[in-house]
């Protein structure tokens, strides 16, 4: 029987799930990097793999997996280990109002929004934006599907212009407002929702991690890693320098997770994304 195809890169945020089960589970994967800062996903190659040119994806005896979710269930499909299936939480861990992509951008005023553009998130959105343009331009991404690309271009085109002052008054308000909503979103899902999803624990699959974990541990060493932890040692304090004392559900969470091989994995030398 063939091997699993995944396709992955190292910083994404959404492929961290897949790769967490992969060790967990015990799951012989063959690895496909695809480097997302230079726009290899606009590749019309893998555009007719997955017509979403996201990450993850995997394929597998015929067919594409082509979101999180469906990656992470079918790598659980295949192993002999049988941990507990998702839940209702991580169908919300993937819903735009906490999205980790967004927030990597998100600004709620002209003073972050400065810190966006100074930073790492300005040059991933124009050296993307570049990608993308070249695959767009080529014959093979013309026949595929020439609207598709021309809206992609348009999208990035327009985060671009936010980060680099060419967008209009209304558009950057519009912004700020969304970003200020969704860091209110994300403030309940770290405090009311995962300790509520944590019942006997350490895990919210209980005293070993379940699908819902691999999901959720990957949004929250994303989200701490976007407010200032560079190391998964950080993580937690830089949590509480933010929203407060750390609920002891959470920190027997993250501490659980942190001496896992998986987590070795996800984020070698202990560096966070």
């Amino acid at each position: 029987m063939s091997k699993p195809v995944f396709y992955t890169f190292e910083y994404s945020i959404w492929a961290t799930p897949a790769r967490i089960a992969i060790v967990e589970l015990g799951v012989d994967v063959e690895t496909k990097r695809v480097n997302l800062i230079e726009g290899e996903n606009f590749d019309p190659e893998f555009v007719k793999i997955n017509p979403n040119a996201t990450i993850p994806s995997l394929t597998h005896q015929g067919k594409a997996y082509t979101n999180t979710i469906d990656v992470v269930n079918h790598i659980a499909s295949l192993s002999t280990k049988k941990v507990a299936p998702a839940s209702a939480i991580t169908v919300e861990v993937h819903e735009d109002k906490i999205d980790p992509n967004f927030a990597f951008a998100a600004s709620r005023n002209d003073e972050e929004l400065a810190k966006a553009t100074k930073g790492f998130v300005n040059f991933f959105t124009t050296t993307r934006l570049g990608g993308l343009k070249k695959w767009a331009a080529t014959p093979e991404a013309q026949a595929l599907n020439k609207s598709w690309y021309d809206g992609k271009i348009a999208a990035i085109s327009g985060v671009y212009a936010l980060l680099n002052g060419g967008a209009p008054e209304e558009a950057k308000q519009g912004f700020f407002a969304r970003s200020a909503q969704l860091w209110d979103n994300v403030k309940v899902f770290y405090l009311e929702t995962i300790p509520a999803a944590i019942t006997e624990g350490p895990f919210i699959g209980g005293a070993e991690p379940g699908v819902d974990d691999f999901h959720v541990v990957s949004w929250l060493a994303h989200m701490s890693f976007i407010l200032g932890a560079q190391k998964a040692e950080d993580g937690l304090a830089t949590l509480e320098k933010t929203y407060g004392p750390v609920n002891p559900k959470i920190k027997a969470y993250w501490d659980a997770f942190a001496a896992r091989p998986s987590w070795a994995a996800a984020y070698p030398d202990g560096a966070l994304h």
